[in-house]
């Protein structure tokens, strides 16, 4: 197993972060998001070997942090994110990404300077990559992909969003692939299911009305399961 953070569960990119496709992008600006606390717990399987999952945005003075956790057996992968609303826009200041496969440790810290308009990475990421690359408006990192998803998905607004993540610039787009029912805390729900395609990956997100997460995020590589989070509770 040699894949840890590239892999972001985001939506996108988790993640991934989590799914990414390469396309053009129009950039579209965000309606005021009120944001508000949540704790949710998923179940979690990585690279088919089974853990726990919990995602959580909490107040941090006049910003926020958001943060995921995925743990397993063989595995244990950290992220987190210090954002503020700024005017409806989820704009991030800070990340961390760690992760722990076997015995290989990788950790990475994200500085977004919106002063200068850049962003930056330290840590065990390539001199190369280490930034500084340019900000643009509307600019998101992998976790807040998944609340600017939820938002767009329940609103049937476009769901196209530029991503800035350890180091590289990603176009994400996301598009509506049906509705199904999902079971949450052991109710069963209707979500819309919208999907991320990038060459062999794919992100496939179910969002439920009322819900600030998706209740389930699937990242599939080559056709196969790698990184499945389906939500057990939501406080």
């Amino acid at each position: 197993m040699s894949h840890s953070t590239d892999r972001t569960v985001t939506v996108r990119t988790f993640k991934t972060g989590l799914a990414v496709l390469a396309a053009a992008l129009a950039v579209v600006s965000a309606p005021a998001l009120a944001v508000k606390p949540f704790s949710a717990d998923y179940s979690a399987s990585y690279m088919g070997m089974q853990g726990n999952g919990r995602m959580t945005v909490a107040a941090e003075g006049n910003r926020w942090k958001y943060s995921l956790s995925i743990t397993s057996p063989l595995a244990d992968l950290q992220q987190s994110t210090v954002f503020e609303d700024s005017n409806g826009q989820l704009r991030p200041v800070s990340g961390s990404d760690s992760s722990k496969v076997l015995t290989k440790k990788k950790s990475i810290n994200a500085s977004y300077d919106w002063s200068r308009s850049v962003a930056t990475w330290t840590g065990d990421i390539k001199p190369e990559r280490a930034g500084p690359i340019k900000l643009q408006s509307g600019d998101l990192d992998a976790l807040l992909v998944n609340l600017a998803l939820v938002r767009d998905a329940n609103a049937g607004k476009p769901m196209s969003y530029r991503m800035v993540e350890s180091g590289r610039v990603k176009q994400l787009s996301y598009t509506v692939v049906g509705k199904e029912a999902i079971t949450v805390g052991g109710k069963s729900q209707q979500a819309t299911k919208v999907s991320s395609k990038n060459g062999d990956k794919e992100t496939i997100a179910w969002v439920v009305p009322g819900m600030p997460v998706p209740a389930r995020i699937l990242q599939r590589e080559n056709g196969s399961d790698a990184i499945d989070l389906r939500v057990q509770a939501v406080r």
